[in-house]
């Protein structure tokens, strides 16, 4: 899937982002089970609000991490996973 970064990603229908404390860390669940995430995965779902576009997320990621190389293809490489693990969904 090529991405627009104008597109709004949003969490897929059943899937939700949570502390799981036991696992002490973000995972993602999903009716099928959970997936625990690094803590890069999880700041940048943690801006999934189902009206930030890509673009607004990167630029949210740039303001906190000033100078990070690669950062907005990283971010954009990392929500194709996302979407290929059918955790995510796009609105144009």
């Amino acid at each position: 899937m090529t991405l627009n970064r104008e597109q709004t990603p949003l969490f897929r229908r059943g899937y939700r982002l949570q502390w799981e404390e036991v696992q002490n860390s973000h995972v993602i669940l999903y009716p099928e089970g959970m997936a625990k995430l690094n803590e890069s995965a999880a700041l940048i779902l943690q801006l999934v609000d189902g009206k930030s576009t890509l673009h607004d997320i990167i630029g949210q990621l740039n303001a906190r991490f000033p100078g990070a190389p690669g950062l907005a293809d990283d971010v954009v490489e990392f929500f194709q996973r996302a979407y290929a693990q059918k955790w995510v969904i796009f609105r144009d």
